[in-house]
């Protein structure tokens, strides 16, 4: 799965209007290097851990409580993104007023369910 978030929290985080992101399975990926972890809250007051490159600060993942076993990789972390096209756009309800999104690609409003 291949999503925008356009969460306050994730502009924030990216510098920019909206994260890109890809769901992965924990076991289907394999970091080296040392990650910081910050411990975000997200609009709907669910911890979010954001890890960051210890090195250079770069967002790398983000993974939730709620969600055991699942990890979302950063898309600008890829050498290659060609393959990523993104199936929906989260938080929409906080997206930046100049970004248009497609509207044949689902949009939630908050968090999705």
């Amino acid at each position: 799965m291949c999503g925008v978030c356009h969460c306050k929290n994730c502009q924030r985080q990216a510098g920019s209007s909206y994260s890109v992101l890809f769901a992965v399975a924990d076991d289907q990926i394999k970091i080296s290097g040392d990650l910081t972890v910050y411990e975000d809250r997200s609009e709907s007051g669910n911890i979010v851990h954001r890890h960051f490159c210890g090195t250079c600060g770069s967002p790398v993942k983000t993974s939730l409580p709620t969600q055991p076993g699942m990890t979302y990789i950063k898309a600008g972390t890829l050498d290659d993104t060609s393959a990523l096209e993104p199936q929906v756009h989260f938080w929409t309800d906080s997206k930046q007023n100049w970004v248009t999104v497609d509207e044949n690609i689902p949009q939630i409003l908050g968090n999705p369910a």
